[in-house]
């Protein structure tokens, strides 16, 4: 079996996740890890992020994927003209966050079976509106048609059909077509990468499932949905209500849980499993994993970074089909 290729695309350089990364390369887990490690981004400035965070680790600048070595981090550099090791998060990055994600979904396009990781950006600052997450701006780089987007903890997954989207238009996003997609994938996935059949529950939109209108989105859209998926071999229930699903003897009866809307499912699951969780990309030509958390640029330079989910993404690549 060849020996699999992590991409990390560093992504906002005035974030914590070079702190967060330092503390995974600094830990047994890394020591262990089977795969090689390839971070992109710029070499000077990693460089100075450790010096500035008091770490003592060298970086392995290589022009290719082929140089690649083990136990080593390996960085292909990107130009980025910097000031100092930390500064405000602002537009100046965008073109240096957008180098980053070419070259690594150009390396990637010669080789699929890298797995992807990227770091945090600013929503505000580097997608300005033009996509709601960096879920579809990679999907869009890759020509890839609906991603899904799966908050995965090992005891439960959550996904929501809509990611960031004002709640007055969500229910715009709650379709029999699109459940049935997304949950096909998420199915998939699971057989593929992780070898088990999910057993699948689907949440209402609305409080305990019920309406005022004569025509619920659970009657018109969900339900029909499930029982579509159910005549075709796929372990699912639904929908339930909402308020009630995260009790802990109805989670333990599920491996993925579908939310109609974004804080439906993440404020729960965060709550439970707090940075122990990652984000990952389906529906993509290739496996993408954001860690659980954003640039936080209020903590830089304190060392004091949670870096689970960090730990998380690397430990579930290194067991993963």
């Amino acid at each position: 079996m060849n020996t699999r290729i992590i991409l990390i695309i560093l992504g906002e350089p005035n974030s914590t996740f070079s702190e967060i990364l330092l503390k995974y390369f600094n830990s047994k887990n890394f020591k262990n890890i089977s795969s090689k490690v390839i971070l992109i981004g710029s070499f000077d400035l990693l460089n100075e992020q450790i010096k500035f965070l008091k770490y003592k680790n060298k970086l392995n600048k290589i022009l290719d994927v082929n140089h690649a070595l083990k136990k080593k981090i390996n960085i292909i550099d990107v130009n980025y003209k910097f000031n100092k090791a930390f500064s405000n998060i602002s537009d100046k990055s965008n073109k240096y966050i957008e180098d980053c994600f070419k070259l690594g979904l150009k390396i990637i396009k010669k080789n699929q079976s890298i797995v992807l990781i990227n770091g945090p950006i600013s929503k505000e600052n580097f997608l300005k509106k033009k996509f709601p997450g960096i879920t579809e701006y990679v999907a869009n780089k890759t020509n890839s048609k609906d991603p899904v987007m799966l908050i995965y903890n090992k005891s439960l997954a959550v996904s929501p059909l809509s990611t960031h989207i004002p709640i007055n238009k969500v229910s715009k996003y709650v379709k029999k077509t699109k459940i049935i997609n997304n949950v096909i994938k998420i199915n998939d996935f699971y057989k593929s990468k992780i070898g088990k059949k999910p057993k699948i529950a689907v949440l209402g939109l609305n409080p305990h499932c019920e309406s005022i209108d004569k025509i619920s989105e659970e009657k018109k859209q969900i339900i029909p949905a499930v029982k579509y998926l159910f005549k075709n071999k796929i372990n699912i229930s639904g929908p339930v209500a909402a308020d009630t699903f995260f009790l802990d003897k109805n989670i333990r009866k599920f491996d993925v849980v579908i939310g109609m809307y974004h804080d439906q499912v993440l404020t729960p699951v965060k709550t439970l499993f707090k940075f122990n969780a990652i984000n990952i990309t389906i529906g993509l030509p290739f496996i993408k994993i954001t860690p659980d958390h954003g640039p936080n640029f209020e903590m830089i330079g304190k060392n004091k970074s949670d870096p689970s989910s960090i730990f998380y993404a690397l430990d579930f690549i290194n067991k993963i089909k």
